[in-house]
């Protein structure tokens, strides 16, 4: 994306680089239970040592709120980083003052170290100029390859930028170009499927969707929300029946955008929200009153692929059921599965993201084949609601 400063335009031999990435990784008893966001900087980190430059890590980890608290500490990914990395990765106590001054002045070329949690320090959520011009000195080229965190306008994702020549890491690079393929530039027709428990936390979502794509599929309990709009009595399922004007307007607004909506037809329904309770396929105007819509019906997900089948561009957020539990993972698979399969035959570009998401892409296997696969949770969220990224913003060329 000629957007935006890459790696392969930096001079970083010599160099102390700061990069700012995202550790924020699930941990239990001290211990990393998932590693992925780990393994994702490792090609950005490899990148700068390749050519001699200073690695200096720089992460946030949990809601410290500017106090230091040892169990938000990121020591122990130092660890971890060592071993995915192949190399000793330095720790740092504080990421600022003469603790990391003096290990950052006794670095080598190729070195890589690790500071500790910029979130025990108020100036970062603040964006404080102190803090930053801090942390600036302990660089001399700043890299950015933490998109999740591109959302916030914090003294390591966009204060150093004004301060430091400023490049995207290469995990931040395709992220951008990723999604530049989804909804800044796609290739026509686009879908865009839409799931999750509730349209208050979509909103913005939804109404930005309807103006920038061709089919919008509205799955999970929020579609529950548009059935019950619509006059459709849906039983005991969740649904936020003083939104029900919302959703009319939303309807209404894709019309005139000429957006097909997508609404379930039938629905998979059960009495217990437990996994293989007793369940039944009905229409989606005979959901008995002590009854439960859990997932979209066969028919339902025939007319979510057949679309996908005409799709050039699929972005993805949220499933279509309660996936967790069977059987009512059955439609979010089955679209996945097809998505997939037309990803990597080539005739769609999928871009999805968001933490059920991908939870129910791995849940299927075909996370990999998916063209790109966010990790980034918020961020990815704003971004498909159309707000501006600060963090990205700021490495503009």
């Amino acid at each position: 994306m000629t957007l935006f400063k890459t790696l392969d335009m930096a001079d970083l031999s010599g160099k102390r680089v700061l990069v700012r990435v995202d550790l924020n990784v699930p941990m239990r008893d001290g211990a990393v239970t998932d590693a992925t966001r780990i393994e994702r900087i490792l090609p950005t980190i490899r990148a700068v040592t390749e050519q001699g430059g200073k690695a200096i890590l720089l992460a946030h980890f949990g809601r410290p709120k500017g106090k230091v608290d040892p169990a938000q500490s990121l020591e122990p990914i130092a660890a971890v980083l060592t071993e995915k990395l192949g190399r000793p990765v330095g720790f740092s106590a504080d990421c600022v003052g003469p603790v990391a001054e003096g290990i950052v002045a006794n670095m080598a070329a190729g070195d890589v170290l690790l500071l500790e949690n910029t979130r025990f320090h108020a100036g970062e959520e603040a964006n404080d100029e102190t803090f930053v011009a801090a942390l600036a000195s302990l660089g001399d080229v700043y890299v950015n390859d933490a998109f999740s965190a591109a959302h916030r306008a914090h003294a390591s994702t966009e204060g150093l930028a004004h301060h430091l020549p400023s490049y995207a890491g290469l995990t931040m690079q395709a992220e951008l170009e990723a999604l530049e393929k989804g909804l800044g530039k796609p290739e026509k027709p686009v879908i865009a499927i839409v799931g999750g428990a509730k349209v208050s936390t979509k909103i913005d979502l939804l109404q930005n969707l309807v103006k920038q794509v061709d089919c919008l599929v509205i799955g999970g309990g929020m579609a529950n929300t548009f059935l019950a709009a619509q006059g459709k009595d849906v039983g005991k399922s969740l649904c936020e029946h003083d939104l029900a004007d919302l959703a009319r307007t939303i309807l209404a607004n894709a019309e005139e955008a000429g957006c097909t909506i997508l609404l379930p037809t039938d629905a998979v329904i059960a009495r217990e929200f437990k996994a293989n309770a007793a369940s039944k396929t009905v229409p989606v105007d005979a959901v008995p009153a002590d009854a439960m819509i859990l997932d979209v019906g066969t028919e339902s997900v025939a007319a979510i692929t057949a679309w996908i089948d005409k799709a050039k561009t699929l972005v993805w957020n949220g499933p279509l059921g309660a996936f967790e539990i069977q059987p009512f993972d059955r439609a979010t698979m089955a679209a996945a599965k097809h998505a997939a399969a037309r990803t990597k035959a080539g005739h769609l570009v999928s871009v999805a993201g968001g933490g059920d998401t991908v939870a129910a892409l791995n849940a299927a296997g075909v996370a990999g084949d998916f063209t790109y696969v966010s990790t980034a949770g918020g961020a990815f969220l704003e971004w498909m609601e159309g707000k501006p990224l600060p963090g990205v913003d700021a490495l503009k060329a």
